[in-house]
């Protein structure tokens, strides 16, 4: 619903020279991101509206937007390609929604670093960094789409994670630069530890308007599936080449029911093997394949990225991380997702039982990545919806076994991650958002904070 005590033909008056939109179908459609993956979200979230949407073109457009906003006191959401599957765009209160795809300028690549404006889509940046001769640490599936603000500010890992760890591994992000919500904006240059204050913070506490990202020299990664008679075989597989003796982008498991989501592979992922797909560089081929045949898989694509192009194939990146959901979504609507870290050292034996127990309720899905310099296994597992309360029952089943939930069905920061309050995001919300005006809602902490029930 509009806030009836705005005036919203005003407040776009006053931001002449920048475009906005103030009604149609685009106030809706900007005013939504992917999670509609979630059954229990979409429900929630299905009438939150934008009242404006604003489209700044420079940072100085940025702090002029921020100005109005906190001088008229209205909510601001930021949002980049709306790829995000937590609700991080949506305008939970209503208020100007601010798309920042017009500020794409990649500004500067070095040697080993790049400089960029957050609204740049991540596929295009990694086309102008691989034109230099080098390659983004990771990046998510949705790469075409999304951009690198929403990326650092929503998400977690990626392709990539494997061989560079999360996007909270030190140096993968160098610096951010912040505009704050004051009357008269200020900008501030985080930089090293201190990019943890607005990293996966949602855009609650600053608006994010350029980052520095680390580089590494490019690869000419090959794009294999690997089939396997049982999924317990493919997860001993990938548990063996996570090893830094192969180098690799991308490792990826899924069971044979995603073979239906991805019927336009044909016989490289039928119906009646389990699959797993990577990335692996050319250097490391021959030991990756007598690894994968010393496990009983079987090769059913090795190609290079242009390879797959002339083929008409998908990279092996749109065949995991929550591409899988998406394929799956398009398919069939009655499946959602969770997210899962196992337990170290990762226990397949539990996972096969787990498997029996679920049946075809669950079809697993695992990532294999690297987290502050160790190996990690996640689980997106695509789970058949029935209710929000076997939803929860179902993660109440893994976190029995030890594993972590992440909750995909909430859209508050703490209660969808580590359930923790981050009180240094607090603090810089304190002095980059002082009114609260940024995405509110999304941060539980500040909310208790205002509420008086925070505990110091």
């Amino acid at each position: 619903m509009r806030d009836s005590h705005i005036d919203w033909d005003r407040f776009a008056g006053e931001l002449n020279g920048i475009r906005t939109i103030t009604s149609g179908g685009q106030l809706r459609g900007r005013s939504r991101d992917f999670s509609w993956y979630s059954p229990i979200l979409n429900e929630q979230l299905k009438d939150c509206v934008a009242d404006l949407i604003v489209f700044p073109r420079s940072e100085d457009d940025v702090k002029r937007i921020a100005a109005l906003v906190s001088r008229w006191r209205v909510p601001l959401t930021i949002r980049g390609g709306g790829t995000g599957n937590y609700g991080q765009c949506v305008p939970l209160q209503g208020g100007v929604v601010m798309d920042m795809t017009d500020l794409k300028q990649v500004v500067e690549i070095g040697q080993g670093s790049v400089r960029v404006e957050a609204g740049a889509r991540i596929g295009e940046l990694q086309s102008a960094v691989r034109a230099s001769g080098q390659d983004l640490l990771m990046f998510p599936s949705t790469l075409r789409v999304a951009t690198i603000g929403g990326f650092i500010a929503g998400g977690y890992a990626g392709v990539g994670s494997i061989r560079h760890g999360i996007l909270k591994d030190r140096d993968n992000v160098r610096g951010i630069r912040v505009v704050t919500v004051e009357d008269v904006p200020r900008v501030i240059e985080l930089q090293g530890a201190d990019i943890q204050k607005v990293h996966h913070a949602f855009g609650t506490n600053g608006i994010i308007t350029q980052l520095e990202l680390t580089l590494k020299p490019a690869q000419d990664w090959l794009h294999t599936i690997t089939l396997f008679e049982s999924y317990g075989d493919a997860l001993r597989f990938c548990t063996a080449v996570s090893t830094p003796e192969l180098d690799l982008y991308l490792l990826t498991s899924v069971e044979r029911g995603f073979a239906p989501f991805y019927a336009h592979l044909g016989e490289r992922f039928p119906h009646d093997r389990h699959a797993v797909f990577a990335m692996v560089s050319p250097q490391s081929i021959d030991a990756w394949r007598e690894l994968a045949a010393r496990h009983g898989g079987v090769e059913s694509q090795c190609m290079n990225a242009h390879a797959l192009e002339e083929h008409g194939l998908p990279p092996a990146y749109e065949c995991a991380y929550n591409h899988t959901t998406l394929q799956a979504l398009k398919t069939d609507r009655q499946w959602t997702y969770l997210q899962i870290a196992h337990p170290q050292p990762f226990d397949i034996e539990l996972s096969e039982r787990l498997a029996q127990e679920f049946g075809d309720e669950i079809y697993w899905h695992h990532e294999f990545a690297r987290q502050f310099g160790e190996y990690r296994v996640f689980g997106i597992p695509l789970v058949r919806y029935t209710t929000a309360e076997r939803q929860y029952e179902i993660m109440r089943i893994f976190e029995s076994h030890g594993c972590a939930t992440f909750d995909p069905h909430v859209v508050t920061i703490e209660d969808g991650g580590m359930k923790e309050i981050d009180h240094a995001q607090i603090d810089f919300k304190r002095l980059a958002d002082p009114h609260g005006l940024l995405n509110p809602g999304k941060m539980r902490g500040w909310e208790e904070l205002a509420a008086g029930t925070l505990a110091d």
